[in-house]
């Protein structure tokens, strides 16, 4: 099982991060959070890419702004996450992915984020050099930033009914990335991965994760 530690970012911010492994790991990963905090789902999706061999840090991406976040999903949770993540600058949420990222010491790190977590997985291919591999999960924030060059291979993953990111962007996506691993999934909302929300669809939770995990092991093979 899993368990909190303390991380220190570049700039002596001190924040917690669920960390958790099982057993021989080969593979590093950094797990970002959706815009509810390192709630249960996130330590859930910790747990499964823990039993498939992988070391996972999740750092508290909002620690800086609140400790000890865990929102409901809910329009009141939603309503809040937003709030916090407009207290924390990027340059300083990255400093934190980066910290999670060289507290896993590993020669190959690889990210993979949900929601905002998405966004912040492309943010961090982008804009830094410590990952060998990337993977969003509707990441709504990735179109306006598609322009960015990414340091290491990103696949990218979205639902086709997700109706907070227009199609209109994922094709700008495709349009700018032409290399990139996109996939849309049919009949999938916005959090299809997650099972504590109504838009949660298992066959496209069920297939993403599958290619998920092919990317990032493939990628990260040491």
């Amino acid at each position: 099982m899993g368990q909190i530690r303390t991380l220190e970012a570049a700039d002596g911010h001190q924040f917690s991060a669920w960390e958790t492994e099982r057993g021989a790991h080969p593979y590093a990963l950094v797990v970002l959070q959706e815009i509810f905090g390192v709630n249960h789902h996130i330590r859930t999706v910790c747990e499964r890419f823990a039993q498939a061999g992988f070391h996972v840090i999740a750092p508290a991406l909002f620690d800086r702004a609140q400790r000890g976040v865990e929102l409901d999903y809910t329009t009141d949770g939603v309503q809040k996450g937003l709030a916090l993540r407009a207290q924390i600058p990027l340059a300083q949420t990255l400093l934190d992915v980066q910290a999670a990222a060289r507290a896993l010491d590993a020669r190959k790190v690889g990210v993979i984020g949900y929601c905002w977590g998405g966004t912040l997985a492309w943010e961090a291919a982008t804009q830094t050099d410590d990952f060998a591999a990337a993977v969003s999960w509707y990441g709504g924030g990735i179109a306006a930033h598609r322009e960015e060059t990414p340091h290491c291979p990103v696949q990218l993953h979205f639902g086709e009914r997700d109706t907070s990111i227009p199609h209109t962007d994922i094709a700008a996506i495709r349009a700018a990335q032409p290399k990139l691993e996109l996939y849309v999934y049919d009949d999938a909302e916005h959090g299809f991965g997650c099972e504590e929300r109504a838009s949660y669809n298992a066959q496209a939770f069920l297939q993403a994760q599958e290619r998920s995990l092919a990317f990032l092991k493939g990628t990260l093979n040491p």
